[in-house]
């Protein structure tokens, strides 16, 4: 895998993908930034998000639930010194379906947090990574 990241201004970057996606990074402007972009940080929270939203919905899939929607809302500490790493991160996963068994979403979960999310597996290296999800039948 591979990454392209380009100063423009300031401290606003271009972060480039090799898949040919681009996307701002920048900072508030107590840092000297137009908050013209998401924050780095931030950027690895949705990145862990993501991975592991791919995986959840995968794992149901396959199992062939009866989901339509697949939301996880993230919320993370920080340390206070420097470097201020992810000490503890939240994921609450909202999974919206038909008859789904909280049993086959506890799982899909769990297997993405133990096995599958890379991401969730580094940054748990530093983050105490908690979770919890709730059903809505619609």
């Amino acid at each position: 895998m591979k990454a392209r990241v380009k100063w423009v201004e300031d401290v606003m970057f271009i972060g480039e993908t090799a898949s040919g996606h681009a996307i701002v990074m920048d900072g508030s402007p107590e840092v000297g930034g137009r908050n013209m972009g998401a924050r780095p940080m931030e950027m690895l929270l949705l990145g862990m998000g993501g991975c592991s939203s791919f995986d959840v919905v995968g794992i149901l899939k396959k199992s062939r639930a009866d989901f339509v929607d697949c939301v996880v809302e993230l919320e993370a500490e920080r340390a206070d010194d420097i470097p201020k790493v992810f000490t503890r991160i939240h994921a609450h996963y909202i999974v919206s379906g038909h008859n789904l068994k909280p049993v086959d979403v506890e799982r899909a979960i769990q297997l993405s947090v133990d096995k599958y999310c890379s991401a969730s597996i580094m940054i748990g290296k530093t983050a105490t990574i908690t979770h919890d999800f709730e059903i809505i039948e619609v």
